[in-house]
């Protein structure tokens, strides 16, 4: 399963209400380290497919959900479990660090 794409319209309804965990990635792509992270994502989302879902949010074009959350930074990752935030990160990091980190969470 490949990350979605979510939105500030789509946010609540793919995150805050989602019956599994959820990883929300804050990117942009103009983001190196952003980049840098998106393939390692995209294969965890494959790996944790029905047990963890990976959402990207491109802030340039849905600025409210991260304002919200207090973004300053990206790469930004949160970890909602039951629509709230357990856990959250900033700045690229490697897949098995990424791994551990969800692992952790859930």
């Amino acid at each position: 399963m490949a990350t979605t794409a979510v939105t500030d319209a789509t946010f609540d309804a793919e995150v805050r209400q989602s019956d599994i965990p959820v990883v929300v990635d804050f990117w942009a792509e103009w983001c190196g380290p952003c980049r840098q992270i998106g393939p390692a994502l995209e294969e965890l989302s494959a790996e944790y497919a029905g047990k963890v879902k990976i959402v990207k949010v491109n802030v340039d074009e849905n600025p409210d959900s991260p304002a919200t959350l207090g973004v300053r930074g990206i790469p930004a990752l949160f970890l909602f479990k039951d629509g709230q935030v357990v856990s959250n990160k900033t700045g690229a990091a490697p897949k098995a660090a990424l791994a551990s980190w969800i692992q952790s969470a859930i």
